[in-house]
């Protein structure tokens, strides 16, 4: 037998088997370390999801003794250098066949995440969403489940609040691939249905393009509004940049965009760009309520002042809340069936706000902001001003 095939066969035989094993003793599991595996970027251009990640679970962990359901920790981390779904299927299989993990977490990058779901259907491993945000990713396997939010989630509000305040012309701006899909598909649809047009539309590469000639198509196209979304990180500040430097707000053309534009771990080295633009998004970091106060100040007392916690940071933090409360359920048995059924429904109070799993499609129902950049105690901010209630995604609302 050729030996790739060989191992891919062995490797599947192995997931089988521990699929069908599942935990015999849910008594003795209780009192053994819960292994999680966390797959996420720690290397490359997008290394801060992974630092975020961390130090959300950090913080998370050590305000409940490092036990999640009365079960002490081991965290298990893999690095995919970023948006990598060969490799990420490779390590989850890793971490479940030989790390014997519980529970799969992280998965920054959606076509990481829909490459994890099949290893979490195989092995019947508990996978819980740190930021992947594609709509379908919940749909993928029954072992999956999203703490973070969805594209199609925070698009959709933007388009209604445009509708708000009158505009009735609008261009996209997205990036080019499945979440970039999501953004427009659900900015479209909404901001259609409530009377609205969408004059153009343009998908830009991810590989840190020149931006100019895309501004000066949309200039010349003289739209009353611009919406755009781009990943977190490098795409954003470039975009802003140009868009200052060929005069697009002298020209009229108002921005907006999702909260990704203005991330609160990159803010800062955005600069003046962003002051005043309009985003939609489910975290700030200047979310008034008290429990996020308290998550800022414990984050900065912990991790030190020169990286503020994002939504990434909110969503590791919350996962573990959630995975808390889960195995409280099934008195820390954390196998695929009992840990799903009861994370189905779970509801508690995040930093960002109130928060659930919603039981139908195992995705998350949150509040969305709408915020605005401003500068508050000589410092770039995202402050809140409007906000959607209990949204679900809408790609599953008929669900």
């Amino acid at each position: 037998m050729h030996s790739i095939t060989k191992r891919r066969l062995l490797a599947g035989l192995a997931l089988a088997c521990l699929g069908s094993l599942g935990l015999a003793d849910a008594a003795t599991a209780a009192d053994q370390p819960l292994r999680i595996g966390l797959i996420a970027t720690y290397s490359g251009p997008y290394a801060d999801y992974g630092r975020q990640f961390d130090d959300g679970i950090a913080l998370y962990l050590k305000e409940h003794g490092g036990k999640l359901g009365g079960r002490p920790v081991e965290i298990i981390k893999k690095d995919t250098a970023g948006p990598a779904p060969d490799a990420a299927k490779r390590i989850a299989q890793d971490l479940v066949v030989h790390d014997k993990a519980e529970i799969l977490t992280g998965l920054d990058f959606s076509p990481n995440a829909y490459a994890v779901a099949a290893i979490a259907t195989q092995a019947k491993v508990p996978t819980l969403v740190m930021n992947a945000a594609s709509s379908a990713i919940t749909s993928a396997s029954p072992y999956v489940a999203r703490l973070s939010f969805t594209v199609q989630q925070v698009s959709d509000p933007m388009a209604r609040y445009l509708l708000k305040q009158g505009v009735k012309d609008t261009y996209l701006v997205v990036a080019d691939y499945a979440s970039g899909t999501d953004a427009a598909d659900a900015f479209k649809k909404a901001f259609t249905a409530g009377g609205g047009q969408v004059s153009g539309e343009v998908r830009i590469p991810m590989n840190n393009p020149d931006f100019s000639a895309y501004v000066q198509r949309i200039k010349d196209a003289k739209p009353q509004a611009v919406f755009f979304f781009f990943p977190s990180g490098v795409m954003p500040p470039a975009f802003l940049k140009t868009w200052k430097e060929r005069g697009m707000n002298e020209a009229g053309i108002k921005l907006f965009a999702t909260g990704e534009a203005t991330d609160d771990s990159f803010l800062e080295a955005t600069g003046d760009v962003a002051l005043g633009l309009v985003t939609s998004h489910h975290y700030s970091y200047a979310h008034p309520s008290a429990k996020n106060q308290k998550f800022v100040k414990d984050f900065a007392s912990e991790f030190g002042t020169t990286m503020r916690p994002n939504y990434f940071a909110v969503t590791a933090y919350d996962t573990m809340a959630a995975i808390d409360l889960a195995l409280a359920k099934t008195h820390g048995d954390a196998s695929g069936d009992k840990f799903m059924e009861a994370l189905k429904g779970l509801s508690f109070e995040s930093p960002r706000g109130p928060i659930s799993i919603d039981p139908a499609t195992r995705d998350i129902v949150q509040d969305v902001y709408i915020r605005k950049v401003e500068r508050v105690n000589n410092a770039l901010v995202n402050v809140e001003f409007d906000k959607f209630e209990h949204v679900k995604d809408p790609a599953k609302e008929a669900n």
